[in-house]
């Protein structure tokens, strides 16, 4: 048997890593359509960019937050953006994507076909973070999405789970600890490593025909770890570390998502790989 004090330090630091994950403070309801310019159902696509763009939030995130600075980025830019919520659970506003991933897909699915009504569009294009880059895999396996999307962007995704620095392994010292969390908050329970959830996910490969995948990673993630767990094997797969493009992006977990440009920039480039510019550490202007 652990000391106790061998064992609730790391316990400490899982729960400590999970506060991490929580974007900054929510400021919005759920189906708030927030300002400059984003979730507007009145836009076009354009013919220069024809395809919306839905964000997929992270864990703890929400439709306004998550996207504070991604969404008017791509705005300015001449793109309709979209974002929803997802995986809500009774009681708890604001903080979402804590429901079963698999049933978090399904409201996705009924998310694009809306955009895709109100746009007129054949297809959309998915940028997730966190959760929010792993969830939309399943609607393309299993839902019927590969037919409905272009490409999927993921920032920092939990593609092959998450040990959180090796702190899930302490799970078996602490007795039913894990079926509370599947219980209580399915969707962290869904990304751990090794989950039935990813192990029906990844079975087969990590992808299906006809869609371009992205994954955007920071080698100082400190919750989806190891960081390398993030990268898609396939034979339409681009895997970028940000710091491979600017040495100096000290970006973690959250960061990448929520207000890294660089990371930005790269996005841009994966949504229209006819224009890409190269990114370096300039991009934070741009």
């Amino acid at each position: 048997m652990l000391p106790w004090k061998q064992v609730l330090r790391p316990l400490a630091a899982l729960l400590l890593t999970v506060a991490v994950a929580v974007v900054p403070a929510a400021t919005a309801q759920a189906d708030f359509a927030p300002s400059r310019g984003w979730n507007d159902y009145s836009c076009k696509p354009s013919a220069a960019h024809p395809r919306p763009v839905v964000l997929v939030h992270g864990t703890f995130g929400n439709s306004v937050d998550n996207w504070l600075s991604l969404a008017p980025y791509l705005v300015n830019r001449g793109y309709c953006v979209y974002s929803l919520d997802y995986g809500q659970l009774p009681g708890v506003p604001f903080f979402y994507g804590l429901g079963p991933i698999d049933k978090s897909a399904e409201q996705l699915q009924s998310f694009v076909d809306k955009v895709l009504t109100a746009t007129g569009a054949a297809k959309t294009d998915l940028v997730g973070h966190s959760q929010g880059g792993v969830m939309p895999r399943y609607y393309l396996k299993f839902l019927g999405g590969a037919a409905k999307v272009n490409a999927l962007v993921g920032l920092a995704p939990s593609n092959h789970g998450t040990t959180l620095g090796g702190l899930t392994n302490l799970l078996p010292y602490f007795p039913g600890v894990e079926d509370l969390l599947k219980a209580s908050t399915p969707g962290l329970a869904d990304q751990i490593a090794g989950s039935a959830f990813l192990t029906k996910l990844n079975a087969g490969g990590d992808t299906v025909a006809g869609v371009h995948y992205t994954v955007i990673a920071t080698k100082y993630d400190q919750v989806v770890t190891p960081y390398t767990s993030q990268f898609l094997t396939g034979s339409d797969v681009r895997n970028v570390v940000v710091q491979d493009l600017c040495a100096v992006d000290f970006s973690e977990h959250v960061a990448i998502g929520v207000i890294d440009r660089i990371a930005h920039h790269e996005v841009a480039n994966a949504l229209d790989p006819a224009h890409a510019t190269p990114t370096t550490c300039a991009s934070v202007f741009s």
